[in-house]
């Protein structure tokens, strides 16, 4: 790696003339794409592998200033750039301002486009601020984060590395095209072992829950109840590791076994300083905005004083919650259920009585959270792999702040593209499909039935999370296997872990990198068929 020896002391910057055109173009090209496929399709493709093959491609143009595209950093900003364009044109800003539409209540959409914009970009600062903490450590998988790092990296290396990777990626294509969700597979031999275990039994009991229970799960709002009680005990989970008192840094009392693997674990390059500022910035900023949204929104006529003040504080929470929740999940497994844990939030909004203009924002706020957090996640993980996973602190601290200035001028194009367009999509139809069943729940309301097994299926989903621990999640990862109704995901999930459990029994821990190159070789050609599929099927 000499020939990169001189960036590993200097970062490469986005303010280099021709890598804030490529981030800009690129994020023009993400941000259509997303629009473009979740009006269309209702899905939002993970870009992040096209845009590092795109800037792959660039690199082989035999003129000068194209040739700095071989350095991996430089990819790494471009990738960043269109994923988070995708992302948050996609989930972020279309898709929130479809829900007043839908309902009628056009004099909401600005309101609410400004609103979910600011949480966009608080969204992504906070996972800046929260990455490689002991929340949210950059050790952990991050799935499609390996599978980009390891994309980069095999273009540049070549050898061993590249083989193993495009044979991952042929059979993520053909395992794609026979419907075997791939990514589901891949991130079996990558993600924590007990998390993923949780999360492929429960995409296998919210698929064959009528024909081993004669019910629809979500009929009885078992998976809502269960992510809300494991959702609850994680928040406190999460509050208790920021504010416990730290006694490991005394070796008193500790035994050699001890002392050896406190000092075997790598240092986080956050402290809880730093985790406690992000809180308390996040939850202010939270709450402006929850309280812009109101001002413009018109609810200080809808609702009294003190049904205003229990909606700023429960949007505030709410979207805290939601972040996390996503987050969670995203880090352990790839998969996030953002669309299905607004919804959760709607539907508690819904039995607190608030008014329909208010859960019309409440309902689109919610769902911007979570996803540009859980994206800027993946491409934190990958330029953290590509920096040498953390060996230069100074170097991926200056990485990673790189990487945050490409994802927010990213963000800025992605507004930009949504408000001029989504008058033309709207109008036409197009319309992401899961705006219709929040305005559905909200014209419909809920009953307390509802309100009941919701609290009773909440108590099992608390108790898996305490016995699962911070650490493994069983609860969170349970849930979003309840929520995402894919048997076959779930089959591929298990399959995945037993066979990664059979190779590392019979092979030993040289086993592992491996694996995991044709893990992100799954992943890879899962997104890369699913990306150009869509394609497909939107133009047509």
């Amino acid at each position: 790696m000499n020939k990169n020896n001189t960036e590993y002391r200097e970062h490469p910057t986005i303010f280099e003339p021709i890598i804030l055109s490529m981030i800009l173009a690129t994020a023009v090209m993400g941000a259509i794409i997303g629009v473009q496929l979740i009006t269309s399709l209702g899905i939002s493709a993970n870009t992040s592998i096209i845009g590092a093959i795109f800037a792959m491609l660039i690199a082989r143009i035999p003129i000068n200033m194209f040739l700095k595209f071989k350095s991996i950093h430089r990819q790494n900003l471009v990738q960043t750039s269109i994923s988070a364009a995708t992302f948050g044109a996609a989930s972020s800003l279309i898709l929130p301002i479809g829900i007043p539409y839908v309902l009628g209540m056009t004099d909401l959409i600005i309101p609410l486009f400004i609103g979910v914009t600011l949480a966009m970009f608080v969204d992504a600062i906070l996972l800046y601020k929260f990455f490689d903490t002991k929340v949210f450590p950059a050790k952990e998988a991050w799935p499609p984060g390996i599978a980009t790092a390891e994309s980069i990296k095999a273009g540049d290396e070549g050898g061993k590395r590249a083989k193993l990777l495009s044979i991952g990626i042929v059979i993520g294509i053909i395992g794609s095209i026979i419907k075997i969700p791939m990514s589901a597979f891949g991130v079996a031999f990558i993600g924590n072992i007990w998390a993923l275990t949780m999360f492929g039994i429960g995409l296998l009991l919210s698929g064959y829950s009528t024909a081993l229970f004669s019910i629809e799960l979500s009929d009885y709002y078992i998976p809502h109840g269960f992510m809300i009680g494991a959702g609850i005990v994680a928040l406190f989970q999460v509050v208790f590791l920021i504010f416990r008192k730290k006694n490991s840094d005394s070796a008193v009392g500790k035994s050699k076994k001890e002392i050896a693997a406190t000092l075997e674990e790598a240092p986080f390059s956050r402290n809880e300083r730093d985790i406690k500022q992000a809180f308390g910035y996040g939850f202010i900023a939270y709450l402006v905005i929850a309280l812009c949204l109101a001002l413009m929104g018109g609810l200080l006529t809808d609702m009294s004083p003190g049904m205003l003040i229990g909606f700023l504080l429960f949007a505030t929470i709410s979207a805290f919650a939601h972040e996390l929740i996503v987050g969670i999940a995203a880090m352990h497994a790839g998969w996030f259920p953002a669309f299905a844990v607004a919804l959760i939030t709607l539907i508690i909004g819904i039995i607190i009585g608030f008014p329909a203009p208010a859960l019309a924002l409440l309902a689109g706020f919610s769902a911007s959270t979570g996803v540009a957090f859980a994206d800027m996640g993946y491409d934190l993980k990958t330029g953290y792999m590509l920096r040498g996973n953390g060996k230069d602190l100074d170097f991926e601290k200056k990485g990673r702040r790189q990487q945050l200035y490409a994802g927010l001028l990213a963000f800025s194009v992605a507004s930009i593209v949504v408000l001029l367009t989504y008058e033309n999509y709207f109008s036409q139809g197009l319309i992401p499909p899961v705006n219709h069943v929040y305005a559905a729940t909200i014209e419909s309301g809920v009953s307390s039935d509802i309100a009941t097994l919701l609290f009773l299926w909440a108590i099992p989903g608390a108790l898996l999370q305490i016995i699962g621990g911070s650490k493994r999640q069983m609860g969170i990862l349970f849930s979003t296997g309840l929520l995402l109704v894919n048997p076959i995901a779930g089959w591929a999930v298990l399959v995945g872990i037993l066979i990664r459990f059979i190779v590392l029994k019979r092979k030993g821990k040289e086993a592992e990198l491996p694996m995991t190159i044709l893990a992100a070789g799954f992943i890879a050609g899962d997104a890369l068929f699913s990306f150009f599929n869509s394609l497909f099927k939107a133009g047509k």
